[in-house]
């Protein structure tokens, strides 16, 4: 079920800067979903549709009979761990989301997911057939698969090319 939070969920009004440090942990700018038992972590600029397209995504799997949960949207840690990145969501927003023209939606999270591919939400147009050096990213010295997408795009177009490349890799 998806309520509308009470309190507003930005950055500054939760006094959180873009990047957060201590307790050992850092905070960076993303949004994080687990599908199955793939973490995705989204990346892009503010307003480039990280938490539409983690909606749509959240959505799709639900219609598919599909495990979907938020971990964390505006602000997640990551932290390497036995060859893995462990994707964590800020305790203080936790289960929320922004839905723009909507506000801020609280849903079910989880406190934390293993990260499986990341998707990066650019300006430009990616190339139609990317180089394979351009499919992956190293964070925090972990190597993941990484999928480069037009920011602008109907998210359920880009939901449903993620959800391809999650369940028909090539």
């Amino acid at each position: 079920m998806i309520l509308p939070a009470e309190a507003s969920k930005s950055s500054a009004d939760a006094g959180l800067p873009a990047t957060q440090e201590g307790a050992g942990a850092s905070f960076t700018h993303a949004t994080a979903i687990v599908i199955g038992e793939s973490g995705i972590l989204i990346r892009g600029a503010s307003g480039s549709g990280k938490s539409r397209l983690a909606l749509a995504l959240l959505d799709l799997a639900a219609r598919s009979s599909c495990f979907g949960r938020l971990i964390g949207d505006d602000r997640v840690s990551l932290e390497p761990r036995g060859g893995r990145l462990i994707v964590r969501g800020h305790p203080l927003i936790a289960g929320q989301i922004e839905q723009r023209g909507v506000g801020i939606l609280t849903i079910p999270c989880l406190d934390s997911g293993v990260v499986r591919l990341v998707v990066d939400l650019k300006a430009e147009i990616p190339p139609r057939y990317p180089e394979p050096a351009d499919r992956e990213t190293l964070l925090a010295g972990v190597k993941l698969p990484l999928l480069t997408l037009r920011q602008g795009v109907a998210s359920c177009d880009m939901a449903l090319t993620i959800w391809t490349r999650l369940y028909q890799p090539s």
